[in-house]
């Protein structure tokens, strides 16, 4: 058995309420972690209230963004982990150092900060006229100020705030050892239908190389982890069928195997790691 050597360290991640976010809490806490959650509900849409997801799509999706930690929580706390939760919206920049304060109130100064909370909404620069499907049935909406504001403020400025916060906090109490983990997409270079969120989690990217470069003197690894197509309720049954084929493992992704990448890369065994992209798509992106 391979020991990870985060036993008793502290895990912040951010957009844990469901997906990624969830398993890779559990992942951290069945390794002995103290995880501290943070999360933010979104309002479901009055097209899905009342509504019963049973297959993937976008009710299903919708539905997993609108939940809020309760589930994750309880689950760590059963298998005799420990676990906190706050939600707050990662747009509003006085929320991040806030967010620090409540892990150190609870657990203790952070150790290792994944960064996976995200804003994603299908825009696109093609004219509604064209008719133009993205990934649900609705017409998709052109690239605008408020589909660029929107995704930049918590897929790139929050990330880059975060890590900011960790590094002058971990700096100050002159720490030797510390990790960030920040979660993209394997699309990200090219994502057309989807080009606000494509964009902001390239600049993520780029943060992410310049702060492994700036802060690794000071023991900190930084590392990316960009997922392929991931089960997290929005890939519907037909378009599973034409992913496959794309995906040289054969199937898509849960959440969990995202989650493992993720833990590899808090582990001690990561450690000569940094700077780095891992595709963790079972072959659908290979650098």
């Amino acid at each position: 058995m391979i020991d990870t050597a985060l036993q008793d360290k502290v895990v912040l991640i951010t957009g844990a309420n469901h997906g990624i976010g969830a398993a890779t809490a559990k992942r951290f806490a069945a390794e002995g972690a103290s995880v501290f959650v943070q999360y933010l509900s979104l309002p479901l849409d009055e097209r899905f209230t009342g509504a019963e997801p049973k297959t993937p799509g976008e009710a299903t999706y919708r539905a997993g963004l609108a939940t809020n930690a309760d589930d994750v929580v309880a689950a760590i706390r059963e298998s005799g982990g420990r676990v906190d939760a706050w939600e707050a919206d990662l747009a509003d920049v006085e929320n991040v150092p806030r967010l620090f304060d409540r892990v150190e109130a609870a657990f203790g100064a952070v150790d290792v900060l994944v960064n996976n909370a995200a804003h994603c909404e299908a825009d696109s620069f093609l004219p509604q006229v064209v008719g133009a499907a993205g990934p649900f049935d609705d017409p998709l909406p052109i690239v605008s100020k408020k589909s660029f504001d929107e995704h930049f403020a918590v897929n790139t400025r929050a990330v880059a705030l975060m890590m900011a916060e960790y590094g002058r906090r971990y700096i100050q109490r002159k720490s030797a050892w510390g990790r960030v983990i920040n979660i993209s997409t394997d699309a990200a270079a090219t994502f057309a239908h989807s080009v606000s969120y494509g964009a902001s989690k390239y600049a993520l990217e780029s943060y992410s190389r310049s702060a492994a470069q700036e802060l690794g003197r000071f023991g900190i690894t930084v590392n990316i982890v960009s997922p392929g197509p991931t089960q997290t309720g929005y890939i519907t049954p037909e378009q599973e069928e034409s992913l496959r084929w794309r995906i040289p493992l054969g199937r898509l992704g849960e959440p969990e195997d995202v989650a493992d990448v993720v833990v590899f890369l808090a582990s001690k065994q990561a450690r000569w790691l940094t700077g780095q992209i891992l595709y963790a798509g079972g072959g659908h992106k290979m650098a």
